[in-house]
């Protein structure tokens, strides 16, 4: 069938986007609505699954109903959506049993530790780190500490997973429990060499296969919608379809997405040799195919101006972040273990703290944008040493708007930092996806670009930054 429109659906931590593609890659039309995050406490953090899935449902009508867009001539659609956040619902009648446990939420961080002997063991089959992020230990709490899920359990009436599978229940006809071979990976139950549930993990997280979806592979025939008729085509974690932004991504080339994370990413051949620290995953798959990727996780970075915000009682300053990036030039360093240490340390961390009390907000907000940038050049070192040949980052993601924050990242990591025009990425590459990944789709033009410059200061703080994180995490 001839390629026409494509519909992509984005599901992240504080919004829910439709965004119609034209067949090479322009947008069409767009619609979005927000949703709440829920900090009940540094560990526990919620949203709530049917605010997400009306959400979901209701940018879809908008933009179906758009200008331009002919719903007829829609071929196909993408669903990309926050990894590692999980729930659980009744197989019946759909309700959810759970609220959904964010990506950030690590409540249940003391079966993680008790596990600890086991990571290399688990890295080797997942790729991933034993940490309290992703899916098993949620899993694992649910069934354990809500009184309706273990109801379900007992009545065989029980389904649970990551979010994409709960949306993808709702918004699909017959009610499928399918989830991808992305999502699934981030629950520490997926083996990467299978590219399917492993026994061995689900035995050692105690989570019944029963309860589960079927693994299906990125690419794949995952149904139709209920509203429209429009098959689903490719369903995707979205930083693994942010790689796709620009269609294939060139050779020597990080990706970076800047959200409430932020993600560095390199696209491999190969994931059995990786630096350690890092994670290894799978961002497509068509049968029995698959494109990999080695990724440094920082967990502090829109979170983390977010708890400076909160912190310091700060209203607004969004809109004043580019020009205080501009006019600070030294910024007391701030340790940022918002959301937890990801990437290369992999544990809690001190508690989030300035080193010396911020002048005014202005330093605050200078102090945690740079330590989000030195988290992220932390990852970069690594890629660059397994990658000799990298030479440029790629940009996306809401923090990329800020000039100052590219050109930092320019200076402290001596690559030239791309800033495509869409920098809203993860929609334009799961449409990519959903399309058939097409050569003849425009990538965008006229990318800034970001050159190294001379910044003595930044390199100095840099080194200060790792040297009292080192100290404070008992390292030598």
């Amino acid at each position: 069938m001839e390629r026409g429109q494509i519909l992509a659906l984005d599901q992240g931590t504080h919004a829910t986007r439709a965004v119609v593609f034209d067949r090479l890659g322009a947008v069409v039309a767009m619609a979005q609505q927000s949703v709440a995050l829920h900090r009940h406490s540094r560990t526990e953090v919620e949203q709530d699954a049917q605010q997400i899935l009306t959400s979901m449902q209701s940018v879809i009508a908008e933009v179906l109903d758009s200008p331009g867009v002919h719903p007829s001539q829609i071929s196909a659609a993408g669903l990309a959506t926050q990894r590692s956040s999980v729930v659980a619902w009744n197989r019946v009648d759909g309700e959810a049993l759970s609220p959904l446990l964010s990506w950030q939420d690590r409540r249940n961080e003391s079966l993680i530790a008790a596990l600890t002997p086991l990571d290399s063991i688990v890295q080797n089959k997942t790729g991933l780190r034993l940490f309290a992020h992703y899916g098993a230990s949620k899993l694992r709490w649910l069934l354990e500490q809500e009184p309706a899920v273990a109801r379900a359990l007992t009545s065989g009436e029980l389904l649970m997973g990551p979010l994409v599978t709960w949306l993808m229940y709702h918004l699909l006809v017959g009610n499928p429990a399918w989830v991808d071979h992305a999502n699934a990976s981030r629950t520490l139950l997926w083996n990467l060499q299978s590219r399917d549930w492993d026994p061995d993990l689900l035995a050692l997280f105690d989570v019944p296969i029963s309860v589960l979806p079927s693994c299906r592979p990125i690419c794949s025939d995952y149904g139709v919608t209920q509203s429209s008729n429009i098959p689903l085509r490719a369903v995707n974690g979205d930083q693994t379809a942010a790689l796709y932004a620009q269609g294939r991504p060139e050779p020597g080339t990080i990706i970076i997405n800047l959200g409430t994370g932020a993600f560095v990413l390199l696209p491999v051949a190969d994931t059995t040799v990786r630096p350690d620290g890092l994670l290894a995953g799978i961002s497509q798959s068509h049968g029995q195919t698959g494109d990999y990727y080695l990724e440094g996780t920082v967990n502090g970075a829109g979170a983390a101006l977010d708890w400076a915000a909160n912190h310091l009682a700060m209203t607004n300053h969004e809109q004043h972040m580019a020009g205080w990036l501009a006019d600070i030039d030294d910024p007391p360093l701030f340790i940022n273990t918002v959301g937890g240490l990801g990437a290369p340390w992999w544990q809690a961390g001190p508690a989030p703290h300035f080193l010396r009390e911020p002048p005014s907000p202005a330093h605050a907000i200078a102090a945690v944008v740079e330590s989000i940038l030195f988290l992220v050049q932390v990852n970069v070192v690594l890629l660059q040493e397994h990658a000799p040949d990298t030479r440029r980052i790629q940009l996306s993601g809401g923090l990329a708007r800020l000039d100052g924050l590219c050109q930092k990242l320019a200076d402290l990591s001596g690559l030239t930092v791309l800033r495509p025009p869409q920098i809203e990425a993860t929609a334009r590459g799961i449409a990519w996806q959903a399309a058939g990944c097409p050569l003849d789709w425009h990538a965008s033009v006229n990318a800034d670009a970001f050159l190294p410059q001379p910044n003595n200061g930044l390199h100095t703080r840099y080194r200060q930054f790792i040297d009292v994180l080192k100290q404070q995490l008992g390292e030598k």
